[in-house]
């Protein structure tokens, strides 16, 4: 007869419960550890990222900006006068002499001032010419008179001599002598109210006439100013191998004093207007060397003036050339500019990474001895330049980092090198 064995079959279960309790520590405790992996490193492609070994030595700060040619010395030529344009060149033309006649315009009432002008000065020529052929006439017959009296007075003083030599010798009747003595004196006085009123009379001519003289240089300016408004009616150039830029006015169109009639700008004097941005400007100082790229050759230039507003984030920055321009060179030419900041004699250097400011601190991966490998290290960046920056702390000379773009990978601080 068999008997239940109670106890194996408690074993049994035992022995299963204990099994899957071990097992499902088993799998904890893998779960937990796969859990605290960190992720694997990522594998990057050598040839497509930009490597460069940091130096140390010396460094020249600069700073680049867009720009364009524009002329050194802009003409406009406004109108000096209303009037209506009759005739005009068209833009584009090149070489002009300073008489080169740009435009026309007619003003009949101006034309008309002139005339009268013209006229009134021809009156006042005329009334000088008379008034100087009375005044003339007048004082000849003054002088007449005056040479009469001065006739008799010499007479008058010989007969007083006379009779008085004759009245001394017993010749003559003292009262003789007495009475022409007399009439030469009489006629001394007469004599010197004659020469003096003579002086006034020529004195007063002289007036008379300069005050008329006066009024016909007055009517000849006049005259000259309408003169000269009529001629600056025929627009000029007013510059050497200047080029007609703009014409911004049509033939029988009428315009107003002032309105701007063209402009005019010299092709062979040249600057640049360079756009640096806000963040570098503070470093640009009047004077700095410059060097312009024009896309055909290069032009050496110097930091001339400083626009002092900041429009759309960056600073107009005006920029004198010097030397002779390159081929091609002519007003609004889109041109790249590098201004010389400051050349730093000893410092670690590295080129100029796709990212960070100057002087901050960014995540560079740098490589490891075999270069197969990359760690993010933290790098303290210093002043920057156009293509180097300079490194504060985190690197040394000789150390390999990556300088490209390499968000891709912000969330891992290790990346493999194939």
């Amino acid at each position: 007869m068999d008997i239940p064995r109670e106890d194996a079959k408690r074993k049994r279960r035992i022995r299963r419960i204990i099994f899957a309790a071990v097992g499902l520590l088993a799998i904890a405790s893998v779960t937990y550890g796969l859990s605290r992996l960190k992720p694997a490193a990522p594998s990057v492609d050598k040839a497509t990222v930009w490597i460069e070994t940091v130096k140390r030595g010396p460094m020249l700060l600069e700073v680049r900006g867009l720009g364009t040619l524009v002329p050194d010395e802009l003409l406009w030529l406004p109108a000096s006068s209303d009037g209506r344009v009759v005739s005009r060149l068209l833009p584009g033309v090149q070489h002009m002499k300073p008489d080169t006649i740009i435009m026309e315009l007619k003003n009949p009432e101006l034309e008309q001032a002139a005339l009268d002008a013209q006229w009134q000065l021809k009156a006042a020529e005329a009334d000088y010419n008379s008034l100087k052929a009375q005044l003339d006439s007048k004082l000849l017959d003054e002088k007449a008179a005056a040479a009469t009296v001065q006739a008799d007075y010499t007479n008058a003083m010989l007969n007083a001599e006379k009779d008085a030599a004759l009245a001394k010798a017993g010749l003559a009747a003292e009262l003789n002598a007495k009475l022409s003595q007399a009439k030469a004196d009489e006629l001394t006085t007469r004599n010197k109210i004659e020469q003096d009123r003579l002086a006034v009379s020529a004195a007063s001519a002289q007036a008379q006439l300069e005050a008329s003289k006066a009024k016909v240089e007055q009517m000849r300016a006049l005259y000259g100013l309408k003169e000269a408004q009529l001629e600056r009616l025929k627009v000029r150039a007013g510059v050497e191998d200047g080029t007609l830029q703009e014409v911004p006015v049509e033939v029988g169109q009428q315009v107003t004093a002032g309105t701007i009639l063209a402009k005019v700008a010299q092709p062979n004097k040249l600057k640049a207007e360079l756009k640096i941005p806000e963040t570098q400007a503070k470093d640009v100082l009047i004077g700095q060397l410059a060097s312009v790229d024009t896309r055909n050759g290069f032009i050496a230039g110097h930091v001339e003036r400083i626009d002092p507003a900041v429009i759309n984030g960056t600073v107009t920055v005006d920029v004198k050339l010097e030397g002779e321009l390159p081929k091609g060179a002519r007003p609004d030419l889109s041109v790249e500019g590098t201004i010389e900041i400051e050349n730093l004699k000893d410092v670690v250097y590295v080129g100029r990474p796709a990212f960070g400011q100057p002087n901050s601190t960014v995540g560079i991966f740098k490589l490891d001895e075999e270069g197969n490998g990359a760690s993010r290290v933290q790098v303290k960046m210093g002043r920057s330049s156009v293509n180097t920056m300079e490194i504060l702390d985190g690197l040394k000379p000789g150390d390999r980092v990556v300088l490209s773009d390499m968000s891709t990978w912000d969330a891992f601080n290790r990346i493999r090198l194939n």
